[in-house]
Order: C-alpha cells, then structure tokens, then sequence
C-alpha cells in the first residue's frame, strides 16, 4: 500500500486516467475509432512531453517544440477532415 505524500498523487493520476479513459468513450460518439485513438493519444502524447519541459527539465529545443506543434496540427487536421469525410 501507497503511503504519505504519494497516496493523494496516486489517486490524483488514477482518476485523471479515468477521466481520459471517459472522455475518450464520449469521443466515440462522433469520431471514428482510429481518429479519436490518434487525437487521445496525440493530446497524451503532447501533454506528457510539455509537462517534462516545464516540470523535469527536459530540453526545450526549438526542434522539440516544433515536433510538438505537429502533432498538434496533425491532431486538428485529423478531427477537422473526419468530419468532411
């Protein structure tokens, strides 16, 4: 059992999970499967590497950030063509 400081960060994670997880369901209302995988993903994706900028120190080369616009935009072009198609 998880005791002291990283219970409530490990109940914090656990229902952000869950949270992600339930969002994702609704998403599947409206999107094809494979969009709404690579928008969920793409957003973890972006999440997890700027939360590494601004909180573990992680290098925040332009190229970095650059790759992280990408896939933002990939991100909204897949959601804007999926809804043309």
């Amino acid at each position: 059992m998880v005791t002291g400081f990283l219970a409530p960060v490990a109940g914090r994670v656990h229902r952000a999970g869950l949270a992600s997880i339930y969002l994702l369901s609704l998403a599947l209302r409206t999107l094809p499967v494979g969009t709404a995988y690579a928008v969920w993903t793409g957003i973890g994706a972006v999440g997890t590497a700027a939360a590494g900028v601004l909180f573990m120190g992680d290098s925040a080369a332009p190229a970095r950030l650059a790759c992280m616009v990408l896939i933002v935009g990939g991100v909204i072009g897949l959601k804007v063509f999926s809804a043309a198609g």
